[in-house]
């Protein structure tokens, strides 16, 4: 009977055993059961208080996190604009230091502050060495003036200093690049009347070759940088041209090349450098010339600092503003040109909105090619200078490809100053005028809404 006891008790010890172990394991894989209350609801509040302090307290930390990121980004640097007055130089004449020194001589005595200097020329070369690999890879140098040297010599005489860089008209590169080149659909490379291959502006890879031209400018010294031929060419053969679909994506040519100033204005806002850009007179208006080239005056001006229509009177056709032969008519041409361009621009502007200077191209050559032409000298420089100004603009730029300059038809720096202040002056008093004009008829008519209340009353 004993025996019988003692094996029942050791049963039961092992029983409970068993069910400790299978409930430790069961509550330690099991959530705690919940017991809706008045009182859990509030401690379930107390806990989503918690969670929201806790998640604004988080936000609050990732917004001074984000704002303290965007005050150790580097600032950008810092650009003083300057009115230009300035003459075009071909790399060569600045780089012939009895030439250079000439020019300067006349720079001093006149009213004239800035020069354009060829950095990339019409034949695709860069006119100085640079440290550039790609430049360097392509063999794109062909030293034409010791940069160093040249920019003492601007920079001792206080002349601001402008990099002309040819765009996408270049013989130079697509003979070594034959894939960035404008091609024909056998493959070879487009050429236009003179015999000149043009890179392809939807190409990626050249946009990144001409920043890293303008990139090397800047850093040899140069205040801005202009890009010339911007465009496509218009010439026999072009619409023989094959685009591929990766390149294109769709887009036309006005939109590529808007886009392309876009992106190189950016890179030049990052480098502090000003970015302008050569454009034809004709695109001013829009139409098929606009189109043609792939040049959207208003476009361009929104991601530029300075727009430079090249309003050359000998450029305009017969008939042109009405003008039987504009080349004879240089202050009439000018003046015209320029009226244009402020209406075009006035169709663009948006409050708020960035919009380039205009800075226009003038004439300081005969076009003795053309029919009915004149010899250009100092009075019709002077007379296209004067259009500038009455048209509301106040810089401006004269192109003689011989670097040969009528600086007789310019002011002496002292005279040039007192003109540009007789303009400031005018140029206030005339907006004063404009404003009171706009501002009278709005009280003439609240007037008027007054005295018609009052005779209701």
């Amino acid at each position: 009977m004993m025996k019988k006891l003692e094996i029942c008790l050791l049963c039961l010890c092992l029983f409970l055993l068993c069910g400790c172990r299978r409930y430790d394991r069961i509550e330690s894989t099991s959530p705690a059961p919940v017991i809706v209350s008045r009182d859990s609801d509030e401690a379930s509040s107390d806990t989503e208080e918690d969670t929201t302090e806790e998640t604004t307290a988080q936000e609050e930390t990732t917004m001074m996190e984000i704002t303290t990121q965007e005050e150790t980004e580097p600032p950008l640097p810092e650009r003083v604009p300057v009115k230009v007055k300035g003459v075009y130089l071909t790399a060569y004449v600045a780089g012939t230091t009895s030439m250079f020194d000439e020019i300067i001589s006349h720079i001093d005595e006149t009213e004239v502050n800035a020069v354009v200097i060829d950095v990339k020329n019409d034949e695709g070369r860069v006119t100085f060495a640079m440290d550039s690999p790609i430049v360097n890879e392509v063999g794109s140098v062909q030293k034409l003036m010791d940069i160093d040297s040249v920019m003492a010599k601007l920079k001792e005489h206080n002349i601001y200093t402008i990099a002309r860089i040819v765009a996408f008209r270049d013989p130079y590169l697509p003979e070594q690049r034959p894939e960035w080149g404008l091609q024909l659909a056998d493959g070879s490379l487009y050429r236009d009347n003179k015999g000149l291959a043009w890179v392809n502006p939807y190409k990626r890879e050249v946009w990144d070759y001409l920043v890293e031209v303008a990139v090397e400018a800047r850093k040899a010294g140069f205040d801005e940088v202009q890009f010339d031929y911007i465009r496509f060419s218009t010439e026999k053969g072009i619409n023989n041209v094959v685009y591929d679909e990766a390149d294109t994506q769709g887009m036309s040519k006005t939109e590529i090349i808007t886009e392309f100033v876009e992106y190189v204005y950016e890179k030049c806002l990052q480098e502090g450098v000003f970015m302008a850009a050569d454009v034809f007179g004709a695109i001013i208006g829009g139409g098929i010339d606009s189109d043609n080239v792939g040049q959207s005056y208003g476009n361009m001006a929104a991601s530029l600092d300075y727009i430079c229509p090249m309003i050359y009177p000998s450029h305009y056709a017969d008939g042109n503003f009405g003008i039987e032969h504009p080349d004879t008519q240089p202050y009439d041409t000018i003046l015209a040109a320029l009226q244009g361009s402020k209406a075009d621009l006035r169709g663009y502007a948006r409050n708020g909105e960035h919009q380039a200077v205009v800075r226009p191209w003038l004439q300081d050559f005969t076009a003795s090619y053309l029919k009915n032409y004149i010899n250009y000298g100092p009075e019709q420089i002077r007379a296209q200078i004067q259009a500038v100004y009455d048209a509301g603009y106040d810089e401006w730029m004269l192109w003689s490809a011989a670097c040969k300059y009528h600086w007789d038809g310019l002011r002496s720096p002292e005279e040039g100053e007192a003109e540009m202040r007789e303009l400031e002056a005018k140029w206030a008093a005339q907006a004063q005028t404009m404003a009171a004009e706009e501002t009278l008829p709005a009280e003439t008519e609240e007037a008027a809404d007054s005295s018609g209340q009052a005779g209701e009353e």
